[in-house]
Parts: structure tokens; C-alpha cells; sequence
């Protein structure tokens, strides 16, 4: 057989099993490329238009029997395959998602796998368990080697410091997953802090990497940190949990006091999460990604008709204030009936009763508080088109969660928000997929507040329609200055955003530039401008949306409270049109044959020429605008709301963004 002919006919079988020791998987447009060594040490490199983006990094996986797989390989067969579908993604930013990719599996023993996978905007790779054998595994290995010294933007867990005497980061492995971002280079990362995803890094040519991962179910979730070794970000993984105890808030969290020597223990065949490298020229098109939605696992339900994403009229952050009543306001009946009338005035599909409803330090959800009548509340609300959403800590729900789900979901209650997880051991994604699957066996949505970033879960459970695992707007309720919500909110959609889906809880009515700004618990404000708030809508992904403010501010503020109320919470289409992370974001939605358009900045004043080539051209529509006020730099509040007409004639719509501003407009066909 000559050499042309071999090569033709390798050529002709892409899907022929091929012994390789170093092969190369391109991205279906050919710009993403991975090297991916199986030879020796396993190791890969990811390179964006010839430009190398993350030098070679090793892979490996170490189990309870000694075997370090990924280590030592000789020549496995490789398969390789191309896919071009789509995914359905009815509670999401778009009907459907592109799906294209190619894929490339190494077979390294009888037991597992290696599963690459090349996107135009990504290489994501996976290990694939193959055995029956249940099996441990002590030890994952994930790095990255980055190339020179790129500027970082990370979010490190609140606390510091290693367990000298483990040598371990127990003591980070409870947290919130809500911080503030730092920026800085790569080499002044510090080393003796977890870092907890997404973080990206961007080189001085303007290439990004954003590092994540997905289909993280029953498996610990990543964190990075930065090695001893100049340039590289290691995996961390928290270890099984040995021992724990009731504590923490309200007695509603359970407590690690002992670890296993293990990370992870699995039953049988599975794949473990995937390890996503989202790589881009410009900072828009992370904000565009939706990778760790395509990356999660498909939906193991069958029926998804009965789910209701929408807005939610809620109670803690506004403190359950409401002036101008005749009875005192607190958790209490009328003052839930207030928040339902209020929600079916203005077409707003739920309320949520927050922490403060079942007795507290019981973690105990069916011992009720006196004052409330829950049933008498489902029949009022149903009676009014609107459904109620009841909050839960995570012990109170763990510890007798299908009695739990089924007494409420026979009551008429829609779902629920749990609350203070703040773990991503395996025994708490194992607890938050189990919740997803309760819940929606009885017809429940879930809002999955007080956890880490999601990683393809609402795909595989739809019912899931949110995540809290962000700095969101509560922060401001007590964080005195120099917190700075306003340029946190201009990074978010490049970062955290590309996980998924918000609970970053939107909507005030009190607005605040930076010098009137502090902290308040009963009467909290926002930074920036009222527009900023209702643009907010637009920019964040947020399916089960809040609106955080008290029904009396909103019925003094009845057109900003007509906007946000008719603001659609999933969307047949998302388009970023504009954006650099830390300084402005513009984004456009549609819904039907309507778009949305909203648009922030940074504490610096801003003119933007937003391109509407997205529009249908020679289309008119009819637009009705919020922009930021003459004064909006002085006086927060302050904004202009027009009506008018617009022509799609190629020509971009020129705006002015205050400082802390921002800008909504709804275009609907004439």
C-alpha cells in the first residue's frame, strides 16, 4: 500500500479507531485548535488562531486501588466524530442552541475514557468511567499552563489561609460563593487562596480564556489555585465529608468537622464533569458562550409543559416594608396578601415567602409560624393568578425532603428556594441534583439560592431555574464603601453569567450615585441609577426573576414598575451587542417579534452607537425608552421615559449612559 493511498484512506474512516500518540483536535471553523498528548503523561495545549492560549497541561485521575490513569500511556485508539444539532432551551436565553463541535475519545484502559471535545468558542474535555466496579477517587489532577503573565479576574472565597496542619484549604471549602472580583496579573495571584469559578484570564494581545466546568452532579465541584510553579492554576477539589454537624444559620447548615482521604465515590459508568476552556478574541463573545448549558447533561425529564418561569414579587430584601396600610407589615398574613395583590395587579406570576415563615432554629418546614395561614394564602393567591414560592434551608430541606415536597405541592405551593448549601463536595451536588429530581416529581420549580455556579444542571432539570452563587444585589444592604456593585455588575455577564442562569435579584426603587450611597438592612439602595436597575432585566439571565423592592415603592413608581413587569424572563433569542468586561455591557433579547435592549457602564459616563442590525430591516417599531436623566449623575433616580418610532435603516441608536447608568428600551413591531 503506497503512502497517498493510506493516507486516503484514514482520511475516508473518521470514525476508525486509530492508534495516536499526539493528535490534534480543530474547532469545526478551524480557529480553536487542542494538542492532545497520549503518550506518556496525558497532557493538552489550546491555541486560538495559531496564537497558543494554555500551554501543555497535565490530566490525570488517581482512584483508591494506586492506579493513576492518565499516566504512563502508550498509543491509546482514538475515535473520532463531528456533531451539528441543536438543543431545546425553553427556560433559557434562546428556544434552541446551536450544538457544533468536534469530538475526539481516547480509550485509556478497560475502566475509563478521555472525551475531548472542540467548539468554535472552546475545548472542553471529560473523563468517561466505563466500569461497573464502584470505585474512589482520591485525586483529580487539572491545570493550566498559562502562557507569559496574562491579567487574571478571579474570584477567591471569602476566607484565607491553609490548615497548616492538613496542608489542606479545609477551611475555604465553606463558603457563599459570592465575592467581589480581582483583577490583577497572573503572578500576584495568591497562593494560599482557593479561587472559585468562573475566573478567566486575558493576555496582552486581548485573547480570553474563561475556565468552568459542567455536568457537575455527584461529583466535587473545581476550584483553581495558583501553583508554586510560575504560570499555572492547579485543580483543588474539597474531599468527601466523613463527619458533620448540625450549625450554622439557624441550625439550617450542616457543618464538615472530618474529611475522607477520597473526593469522590462512584457506583458505575458515568461521566465526570467537563473541564471547559472558553477562549475568545473580545471580551463579547464570553458573554455570548453558552457552553456549560450545551455541556450539561440532557434533561431526564420527559413532561416540561407544567413549568412556569417568571417574576416574583419578593419580601426579605425589601424587609417586608410596606407604608401607607392599615395593619403592621411583617411576616404575617395581610401584609402576604399585600405582596398578592399586589403581584396581580401588575401580571406578576409569584411571591415568595422568605426565611421567617416556619419557626426558626427548628429546621423544621412544617412547623409554621402562628401567623401565617399557608393554605388560606394558596387559595387567595390561586383565586388572583398568583402562585406562592416558599424558602428553605438546606438541612430543614434535606432531612425530609420528599415528605416536604409533597406536603407542600399537595397544598398548591409552586416551588421552592433552598437556601445556605454553601458546599460543592460531592455530597452537596449529589443533594442539589436529588432536589431538582424531588421537585420536579411533584411539579415544583426550584431556585437554587445559596450555592455554587451552575453547571448545566437546569439543562438536565429544567425545573431548575435558578442560581444564586453571585455578589448580588443583598451585598448592598451591608457592605459600606469601597464596595463597588457597579463595576461588579459590568463584569458578571463576561464571567460569572457564562455558568448560567442569576438569582442576582434586581429591581430597587431607592438609587444611589457612589457619594450617597451606604448600607442599609431596612431600607436598602442601590448603586447607580434607576435605568441601570431596569436595564439590569435585560443584561442578566435570571428565568425566576425578582422584583427585590416593596410593593408600595413600585405603586409610586407604577411606569418603571410596567416596564419591569412586562420585561419577559426567557427568551427565543440573545444577542450581545456590544461590550468590554468591567466598563459597559449591551445586550438585546427577543421575544415573539419584540426586542428588548438594555445597556450599562461603569462609574464612567458613557456614549454608545448600539449597531441594530439584529433588527429585521425595513421593519418599524414602536419603542417606548428609559434613559438616564440630565441630573442622573447628581440625583440617581432621576431618568426620562419617551415613546416614539424607529426605522430599521441600518443606522445605530446613539445613547448616553450617566456614570452608574444605564439604558432600556422595548422595540415592538408597528
Amino acid at each position: 500500500m503506497n503512502k497517498l493511498f493510506a493516507l486516503m484512506l484514514a482520511a475516508a474512516l473518521p470514525a476508525a479507531c486509530m492508534a495516536e500518540k499526539s493528535v490534534t483536535l480543530s474547532s469545526p471553523d478551524g480557529r480553536v485548535k487542542a494538542e492532545i498528548n497520549l503518550t506518556g503523561q496525558a497532557s493538552y495545549s489550546v491555541s486560538l488562531d495559531g496564537n497558543t492560549l494554555i500551554e501543555p497541561s497535565a490530566i490525570a485521575i488517581e482512584t483508591g486501588n494506586g492506579k493513576v490513569v492518565g499516566a504512563n500511556l502508550k498509543n491509546p485508539k482514538v475515535k473520532r466524530t463531528s456533531v451539528s444539532t441543536a438543543v431545546e432551551s425553553p427556560f433559557y436565553r434562546a428556544t434552541s442552541i446551536p450544538d457544533n463541535y468536534n469530538e475526539l475519545t481516547a480509550n485509556i484502559n478497560s475502566d475509563w475514557n478521555l472525551v475531548f471535545r472542540a467548539y468554535n468558542d472552546s475545548v472542553a474535555y471529560r473523563w468517561y468511567y466505563k466500569s461497573k466496579k464502584p470505585v474512589t477517587v482520591t485525586a483529580e489532577t487539572v491545570e493550566y499552563v498559562l502562557v507569559g503573565d496574562p491579567t487574571a479576574t478571579a474570584p477567591y472565597v471569602r476566607s484565607k489561609g491553609k490548615d497548616k496542619a492538613a496542608n489542606s484549604f479545609d477551611s475555604q471549602f465553606f463558603n457563599s460563593f459570592e465575592n467581589i472580583y480581582t483583577v490583577t496579573p497572573a503572578s500576584g495571584l495568591e497562593s494560599d487562596r482557593l479561587i472559585f469559578l468562573p475566573m478567566s484570564v486575558k493576555n496582552a494581545d486581548g485573547n480570553n480564556v474563561l475556565f468552568t466546568e459542567s455536568a457537575l452532579i455527584d461529583y466535587p465541584g473545581l476550584y483553581l489555585n495558583k501553583s508554586a510553579d510560575a504560570g499555572v492554576l492547579k485543580g483543588v477539589f474539597a474531599p468527601y465529608p466523613k463527619t458533620e454537624v448540625q450549625g450554622g444559620h439557624n441550625n439550617l447548615q450542616m457543618l464538615v468537622t472530618e474529611r475522607e482521604d477520597y473526593i469522590a465515590r462512584i457506583t458505575g459508568p458515568r461521566g465526570l464533569p467537563w473541564r471547559i476552556a472558553i477562549v475568545a478574541d473580545n471580551d463579547k463573545a464570553l458573554a455570548q458562550s453558552n457552553l456549560t448549558f450545551l455541556l450539561g447533561e440532557p434533561s431526564r425529564l420527559s413532561d416540561t409543559s407544567w413549568i412556569k418561569p417568571g417574576k416574583v414579587a419578593w419580601d426579605w430584601w425589601n424587609d417586608w416594608n410596606l407604608d401607607g396600610v392599615d395593619f403592621v407589615t411583617g411576616v404575617n398574613n395581610d401584609t402576604y396578601k399585600a405582596y398578592i395583590d399586589f403581584a396581580a395587579a401588575n401580571g406578576i406570576e409569584y411571591v415568595i415567602l422568605d426565611e421567617g415563615w416556619a419557626v426558626s432554629g427548628k429546621a423544621d418546614l412544617l412547623d409554621v409560624v402562628p401567623e401565617i395561614d399557608l393554605p388560606m394564602l394558596v387559595e387567595y393567591g390561586a383565586s388572583k393568578g398568583v402562585g406562592l414560592i416558599l424558602w428553605a434551608g438546606y438541612h430543614a430541606f434535606n432531612r425530609d425532603m420528599e415528605k416536604v415536597v409533597k406536603h407542600y405541592a399537595d397544598m398548591g405551593i409552586k416551588g421552592f428556594k433552598v437556601d445556605f448549601m454553601d458546599r460543592d463536595d460531592q455530597k452537596m451536588t449529589a443533594f442539589n441534583a436529588r432536589a431538582a429530581e424531588t421537585t420536579a416529581k411533584y411539579r415544583m420549580i426550584l431556585d437554587l439560592h445559596g450555592t455554587h455556579k451552575p453547571a448545566g444542571l437546569n439543562r438536565t432539570y429544567p425545573n431548575v431555574l435558578n442560581f444564586e452563587g453571585v455578589n448580588g444585589l443583598e451585598q448592598v444592604k451591608w457592605s459600606k464603601k469601597p464596595h463597588d456593585q457597579v463595576t461588579y455588575d459590568t463584569q458578571i455577564p463576561f464571567l460569572r453569567q457564562a455558568a448560567g442562569p442569576m438569582d442576582y435579584t434586581q429591581g430597587a426603587m431607592r438609587n444611589a450615585v457612589y457619594k450617597n450611597y451606604y448600607p442599609s438592612r431596612s431600607e436598602p439602595m442601590s448603586q447607580g441609577t434607576r435605568t441601570r436597575q431596569l436595564a439590569l432585566y435585560m443584561i442578566f439571565d435570571s428565568p425566576f426573576l425578582m422584583l427585590c423592592d416593596t410593593p408600595s415603592a413600585y405603586m409610586r413608581e407604577q411606569e418603571c414598575t410596567d416596564f419591569m413587569a412586562g420585561v419577559p424572563t426567557v427568551w427565543d433569542e440573545t444577542v450581545v451587542v456590544d461590550g468590554k468586561m468591567g466598563e459597559y455591557i449591551v445586550t438585546a433579547r427577543r421575544k415573539g417579534n419584540d426586542w428588548y435592549i438594555g445597556a450599562i457602564t461603569n462609574w464612567d459616563a458613557r456614549d454608545l452607537d448600539i449597531d441594530l442590525s439584529f433588527l429585521t430591516p425595513g421593519e418599524s417599531y414602536r419603542t417606548e425608552t428609559f434613559a438616564d436623566g440630565v441630573n442622573a449623575h447628581r440625583i440617581a433616580r432621576d431618568y426620562k421615559r419617551t415613546t416614539g418610532e424607529l426605522k430599521a435603516d441600518g443606522k445605530p441608536m446613539r445613547v448616553h449612559l450617566a456614570p452608574g447608568g444605564g439604558f432600556a428600551t422595548h422595540l415592538s413591531p408597528m
